[in-house]
Formats: structure tokens, sequence, C-alpha cells
């Protein structure tokens, strides 16, 4: 079988200078940090109470057993057969991940045409913000009677989610009766949370509402997917075996030492040394597919929440080996490649203008596809593109993309998929994964927290009144008002 290849010429001195790439030496240098990098994070996954309580077991999500990958299939087909439509409540890693995964897996315009998504239900996403235009329009045209929800938060706490499952079950309630948790499927904490009481105490006046399955511990939302997004696959008609099967391949490929043989260290050593050495702070993201334009933006939050850190890592062990990360106050990083979504041939004609010609502070990551589910010919009479495919036309504008940067020092490099599977899709998100996490490890920071989304939860808290907010966050919040001053305002 055809593997998913890294192809990271352009990145390097020799096909963009010295002065923006990656030059041999530099390479060496790198070798004893990334040796090192990947050494710690081999035996931090290799021992389970690491794993679970730095949310590491993320790693271990592509191998679940075959009895469990069939109870979720079966469940995801018993709601397909049920209900015309499936509203997905969820926001970040609860979201962006699922979202890629229908995008890159379905077919496209998979909710407008009955034909293309067969007997299974539309799918529609809410809860990832806080405009009452969308879920307003959303549930104003939809049958309830007619309507699966899936709600996904570990704790049921925040503001998006639990906004949007409260006016969801509010219009489940008066269209369907006293049995709308007959209709909810909920994806949460397994003892604790607001969520999880909901759950225990609507299956309590109704064994045969609020489905559940729990979170798998020990694992962050944007590193999830293969836990949290299984009953949405299995709903669209997925096969969760081959996902995880992709992933699998991947994970045997990144347990190498050796740089030139596992593609996800390689992924990280080069862009950090192209980080902090070249200058190139923004890390762009370019599919050229338009169905995997989701998993640019989920890529995004990935290496956003990720790397991108105040402090640096505190690390203390005990005598077991275990370790306990704590931000090291006294040594600010301020750290992280900002992410850029983009995609091809869409954004060549507005982005790339500035990858081309702006500030050379950019490294561009392709992912190309080899073989299309379907393709098209330009039909005879139209000149120079007559009889030429559409596969070929993206090919060769991947290719010419890749020209108009090296030509003028811009590093880039290209991920190539065989084709757009679930088998490849999932290898694709867990080289990613896999990369971000050795990233981290480089830049020694917490890859697997994210204390600075909680900041704008917090003051949202404060100003609701939510009863349990801490005093010293009143007196913080208090310390440092919003100013406004009206002359300052056009």
């Amino acid at each position: 079988m055809e593997r998913i290849r890294f192809d990271f010429n352009n990145m390097l001195s020799a096909n963009v200078g010295k002065r923006h790439g990656v030059a041999k030496d530099d390479l060496e240098k790198a070798f004893a940090g990334a040796e090192k990098a990947f050494g710690h994070f081999q035996r931090l996954i290799a021992d389970v109470h690491n794993r679970t309580s730095l949310n590491l077991e993320w790693v271990r999500l592509p191998f679940k057993s075959r009895v469990m990958i069939d109870q979720v299939q079966r469940l995801g087909d018993e709601i397909a057969s049920r209900y015309e439509n499936v509203i997905s409540l969820g926001i970040g890693g609860s979201y962006l991940g699922i979202k890629a995964a229908q995008d890159a897996l379905c077919s496209p315009y998979h909710n407008e045409f009955a034909s293309l998504r067969g007997k299974r239900p539309r799918i529609y996403f809410e809860g990832n913000n806080l405009d009452p235009d969308t879920i307003g329009a959303l549930l104003g045209e939809l049958d309830p009677k007619k309507t699966f929800v899936i709600v996904i938060s570990k704790s049921g706490e925040t503001t998006e989610t639990k906004s949007a499952f409260a006016v969801t079950k509010s219009w489940l309630k008066k269209g369907v009766g006293k049995r709308f948790g007959r209709h909810v499927f909920a994806i949460t904490d397994l003892r604790a949370g607001a969520l999880r009481r909901e759950v225990s105490e609507e299956h309590a006046k109704d064994p045969l509402g609020f489905y559940s399955l729990p979170l798998a511990k020990g694992v962050g939302g944007r590193y999830s997917e293969l836990n949290i997004g299984l009953i949405h696959l299995a709903v669209m008609g997925v096969s969760v075996r081959h996902l995880l099967g992709g992933a699998q391949a991947m994970a045997a490929r990144c347990v190498s030492k050796d740089l030139f043989e596992n593609p996800a260290l390689m992924y990280a050593v080069l862009n950090n040394i192209l980080y902090r050495k070249k200058g190139k702070t923004i890390a762009v993201l370019m599919p050229f597919s338009e169905t995997l334009k989701s998993t640019a933006e989920w890529y995004s939050q990935l290496l956003a929440e990720s790397l991108g850190k105040k402090y640096h890592r505190r690390i203390l062990r005990t005598a077991d080996g275990s370790e306990f990360w704590l931000r090291d106050r006294s040594r600010i990083a301020n750290v992280g490649r900002t992410p850029v979504p983009s995609r091809g041939t869409s954004d060549l004609h507005s982005i790339h203008q500035n990858n081309v010609e702006g500030e050379n502070n950019k490294t561009v990551t392709f992912i190309k596809v080899k073989k299309f589910r379907r393709d098209i010919k330009v039909p005879a009479g139209n000149g120079f593109l007559s009889g030429v495919s559409y596969s070929k036309l993206l090919s060769l504008a991947g290719e010419a993309t890749e020209w108009s940067l090296s030509s003028e020092s811009r590093p880039n490099c290209a991920i190539t998929m065989p084709e757009i599977s679930p088998y490849y899709w999932g290898g694709l998100i867990y080289f990613f994964e896999m990369a971000t996490a050795f990233e981290g490890e480089l830049l020694n920071v917490n890859a697997f927290d994210q204390p600075g989304v909680e900041g704008y939860k917090h003051y949202m808290y404060y100003k609701l009144r939510k009863p349990g907010v801490s005093r010293a966050l009143h007196k913080e919040i208090q310390k440092h008002p919003l100013a406004k001053d009206k002359k300052f305002v056009l």
C-alpha cells in the first residue's frame, strides 16, 4: 500500500538559499536536540500514568479494540437509519476535527443532495459560536421529530456549547415532548461535570434517553478526533476501522529516532530550525483540495493552542519516573508559530501574493492528492486547456506554486496523500498530532494545555456572575479593567 509522503526539498538551503533555508550544518546541529526530544517523548508515552496525567493518551487512540469499533459503527448506523438530520454541538477540538472529517470524507454537497449522501442524515454544526442568526435559522427550519443531537463537552460549562445545548433542548422538548432525551447523545467526562450530571439525571427519568459515551481520560480536545469523532464518522457511514488503520500505520512510522525515517519528527525539526534561526514565524497550510480546507482549520487550532505559550515548561520528576509539568513563571517564552489556514488554488489569487512578495517570515506546507474520487476534462474547443483533466491542472498549479515560492527563496514543503480516504486522512491527522508534540518538546513548552484560552472564559463568567468564580479572579479583573475613552472611538 502506498504511503503518505513528506517532501522537504524546498525547505533546504540547496533550493531556497542558506539565508532562508535549512543547511546541512543546521540539520547536523539539530540532531542531538531532536534525539533528546524524541527520547523524552517516547519515555513519557511508554508510561500509563504520564500518558493520563499529562494528556498524552491520544497516542493510543488508533489502537482501539475491534469490539469497540464494531459497537460504535453499529450505533452510528442505528442513528443514521432513524433520523433525517443530526446537529453536532461543540467548539474547538469538539468541532474542528469533526467538521474536517466530514468535509474530507463525505461527498461535497453532502447536505444538499440526497443522492450523494445515500440513506445518511444531513449533519449540521452549532455550539461553536455565539451568533444567534445561525442557530436560530437552523432550528427554525428543521423538524425536531426527525432530528438527533450530539453534544460534546468535557465539563458542560463552555459558554458556546452550553447555551446552544440549552436552546436546542428547549426546542426538542417543545417539538418532541418529555421523551426528548431519546434524541440526544452526549459525549462528556465519565464522572464529573455539569453535562455528566445532566446525563445521569435524565437517564434516571428515562433509561432510553440520553445516549452517552465517555471522553477518553488523558486526551485533550484538539487531540481527540480519534475518540470523540468516531460516532460522527459512523453516522456518516465512514469506516472507523480503516481510519484508525491509517493512523496506526503513521504511528508505526513515528517511533523511529532516525530523522530520515520519521516524517513527523523531521517536519518538527525543520520547522523549529526555520522558526528559531531563520525568523519563519508564520505557518501557512495550503491543501490543494477544496475538501481539505477544514483540515487546515483543524491544524491551525492544533498548532496555535499547543505551541503558542507564554511560559516555558518546568518538569518535576518523582522517583518512579512520573512527571509533573508546571508553567515556569521565571522564564517567559512567548513562543509559537502563527498558523494561517489557506487552500489552493483559490488563495493563489489572494494570500499567495503576500507569500511570494511580502515579508519572508513564512513556511508554506502544501497537502497534495495524487488521485481524486472523480475527474473531469475540459471540453474541446477551449484552446490550450482542451482535453486537460482537472487533476492535471491542480497538480500543475501545485508545482507552479512551489516554483514561485522557491524562486523567491521562500521555504515550502509538500505532504502528498495517495487519495482522500478514511485510511489516509486518519494517517494525516496523526502525522500532524505527532509533529506538533515533537515541536512542543523542541520548544520546551506544554503542548497539551491551553491556559490562554481560559482568560476570556473567566472574564465572561465574572460578568455573567457565574457562581464559583474565585475572589482572586475578581480582583485580577478589577485590577485590569477595560479602559474606553470616547475620544478614541470615531
